[in-house]
């Protein structure tokens, strides 16, 4: 079955609400979508949005990589080559892991959808279900507790707080969490690059006891050799995100193991197949799996909760992207009931254009 045409376009989404994190304020985000259409009709919808300043590449970047002879590429090839096909985006675009997640996305759907089996199990299935974290913003004690309020009445359990601007206040909200909702709430934290080593050790000897499940990325990349010299309680507490990119990383990151989870995100690692790379890493040492993502489409956040169940050291997700937008243009996918997170049985990715 051959691919008869591929189209790239960029849409402008707004967000339900503006949210802070330690680095900038977030209130809409531009994705970029593309089909992928088989001889028989049959359509594979891929997304991208990236984060510019962690990887580099803009929404802009992106379309034009796409616009720039796409077609020669993609159009006339067979689709049970499809993995030989995203390894070519990859040596063409390096650099630009949101061009290799579009292309990646959309092909595995379209494989999928003409093979007439999901994503996960051509990967083989590990997981049917897993609770994913909702995220709070940086925001004072009282709007965090409304806001963990909404959470529970909408049966989330899992909550990501996002800190990383002033280590007082932060441990503060934690602590007021834990007096309002007891331990209703499994709390994970994510610091942004925010901290320094003192702030941090200052942070975790704050919510000692609180039962904080993780810490993400408390430090900017590169500080890797100061997290080394940490105790190994704290270290296997803390994800590795915006220092883990893609499996060269992963590898250098295995190296006297300053991070306890891996953080993956398609949109840093170019898709599915990045991801089982940094992955199949993951698991030689010993270091459990955390699937993140930015605010993105239904159909980039089912991709990555396919490779979340595909990997048996999966042991946390924060696929929740997709809840923050006011409106999406792909619909299917994923089903998500208070909270848990499933996969239908339904060819490829599962996704359908609205």
């Amino acid at each position: 079955m051959k691919i008869q045409s591929a189209h790239a376009y960029k849409k402008f989404l707004r967000l339900k609400r503006p949210y802070t994190i330690a680095r900038s304020t977030i209130s809409n985000v531009e994705m970029v979508f593309l089909e992928v259409v088989l001889e028989n009709g049959m359509v594979g919808i891929g997304s991208s949005s990236t984060d510019v300043e962690v990887v580099g590449e803009s929404a802009d970047d992106t379309l034009a990589n796409l616009n720039q002879g796409l077609d020669d590429l993609l159009v006339g090839r067979d689709i049970r080559m499809f993995l030989g096909l995203i390894d070519e985006v990859r040596q063409i675009f390096p650099a630009q892991p949101g061009t290799q997640a579009a292309v990646d996305l959309a092909l595995h759907d379209a494989f999928g959808k003409w093979a007439a089996i999901p994503v996960v199990d051509f990967y083989g299935r590990h997981h049917v279900q897993l609770p994913t974290s909702v995220t709070i913003g940086i925001k004072g004690v009282t709007e965090t507790l409304a806001e963990a309020q909404e959470y529970k009445t909408l049966g989330f359990r899992v909550l990501k707080v996002k800190t990383g601007l002033d280590v007082a206040e932060d441990a503060e909200r934690i602590v007021k969490l834990r007096e309002r909702f007891g331990d209703y709430f499994a709390i994970r934290v994510d610091a942004n690059t925010g901290y320094s080593i003192p702030e941090l050790l200052t942070f975790m000897e704050q919510v000692r006891g609180l039962d904080v499940e993780l810490v993400e990325q408390p430090l900017p990349p590169g500080n890797e050799a100061a997290i080394r010299a940490l105790p190994g309680d704290i270290r296997r507490m803390l994800a590795a995100d915006e220092s883990l990119k893609n499996a060269r990383s992963a590898i250098e990151l295995c190296q006297g193991e300053p991070y306890g989870i891996f953080n993956i995100k398609l949109m840093k690692c170019g898709g599915i197949c990045g991801a089982m790379e940094i992955a199949a890493i993951a698991r030689q040492c010993d270091i459990r799996l955390f699937w993140g993502c930015n605010d993105e489409s239904r159909a980039s956040i089912t991709g990555a909760l396919h490779a979340a169940f595909a990997c048996p050291h999966t042991r946390y997700i924060d696929l929740d992207g997709s809840l923050d937008l006011a409106e999406d243009f792909v619909a299917g996918g994923f089903i998500l009931q208070e909270g848990i997170m499933r996969l239908p049985d339904t060819p490829g990715l599962g996704l359908r254009l609205m």
